[in-house]
């Protein structure tokens, strides 16, 4: 995956589980067992986790990012 850094992120899908990518900026990853799923979703998140200033990083499908103002925002 590239997400922003220098070098790629490459990352082993875990056994039982199908990651898709549909767009450029969706992944969907299915499977039988829920906390598995989880638990994949997370260590992906963790490396680029979103930001509330630009909103950039990733988020899963149905979260809301509040967004701040900055410095020269009034």
């Amino acid at each position: 995956m590239n997400l922003g850094f220098s070098h790629p992120v490459q990352m082993s899908v875990p056994e039982g589980l199908q990651v898709k990518v549909e767009e450029n900026t969706r992944i969907t990853v299915s499977g039988y067992d829920k906390s598995s799923i989880g638990q994949f979703a997370a260590s992906v998140k963790k490396w680029r986790p979103p930001e509330a200033y630009k909103g950039k990083g990733i988020r899963y499908a149905d979260e809301v990012v509040r967004r701040k103002e900055g410095k020269a925002g009034k």
